[in-house]
């Protein structure tokens, strides 16, 4: 692997998704155990979709094999679709119990995913106390993020603000596309999702971006090099102060430093 060189964030590419998966979860481990060892809870923010379940593949290898106590920590996970029954094949609910909670041993209670099966009329109210959950747990300490194909980190879709919250929003005719196959047709895809919202996520204290593959190269490009602009979601990313991307060639081949 090599670094390339940039004010923020920092660019980590690696060999491959497999190196990528190694050096996320090897963080996110360490910092669980000096966290433990201060007596102070681990929060972590939590992604889903393809890109992360090597990662979590390989942090329940470590978990087990050091024997990591997960009494401490406290998960959020970006988002949801809506509407989505909890036990669906489809639900970020089940991806997470099957890619990561079923296999290490963190309290149910610890646990925050955004809720698909709100009424409309009660997720303003949901999302406001999301936030404060977040907050009441003191702040995420690490938020692991991937990035989609138009440049959105969670679901903050291109023409998402800077200063947006947890919230209900509109899939991008392009999420929805990426995501047909899983619903048996984009006719069948939600056209809705929870989400945190880009404020939220940037006031996370340490951020990890991961993505691999050509299909994610322009986005990785337009983040990095491009203008921080509202079209581009995970520009935002450039105005804090402790982000690490780490990339697979495929993923950095655009970019104008690698």
């Amino acid at each position: 692997m090599h670094i390339v060189t940039q004010k923020k964030p920092e660019v980590v590419i690696a060999e491959s998704d497999r190196a990528i998966a190694r050096m996320g979860a090897a963080e996110i481990a360490n910092l669980i155990q000096m966290r433990n060892a201060a007596d102070l809870p681990t929060v972590l923010g939590l992604a889903t979709g393809k890109t992360p379940i090597l990662l979590y593949r390989e942090f329940i290898r470590i978990a087990h094999e050091k024997a990591l106590d997960f009494s401490r920590v406290i998960t959020f996970n970006l988002d949801e679709y809506y509407p989505m029954n909890t036990h669906s094949l489809q639900s970020y609910h089940h991806f997470m119990r099957a890619n990561l909670f079923d296999h290490i041993d963190i309290h149910p209670a610890h646990i925050h995913i955004p809720d698909g099966t709100l009424s409309r009329k009660d997720i303003a109210n949901y999302c406001a106390e999301y936030e404060e959950k977040i907050q009441q747990a003191g702040g995420i300490n690490l938020q692991l993020l991937g990035i989609g194909e138009n440049g959105h980190i969670g679901f903050n879709e291109p023409g998402s603000d800077v200063d947006t919250r947890t919230r209900l929003v509109t899939l991008d005719p392009i999420t929805r596309q990426n995501a047909a196959a899983e619903f048996g047709g984009e006719t069948n895809t939600p056209s809705e999702a929870i989400t945190m919202g880009v404020a939220t996520i940037l006031e996370a204290q340490r951020i990890i971006l991961i993505a691999s593959g050509s299909k994610k190269a322009h986005a990785v490009q337009q983040t990095i090099d491009g203008p921080v602009s509202t079209n581009v979601p995970a520009t935002y990313l450039r105005s804090h102060n402790n982000v690490t991307i780490y990339l697979d060639p495929a993923a950095a081949k655009h970019i104008k430093s690698a």
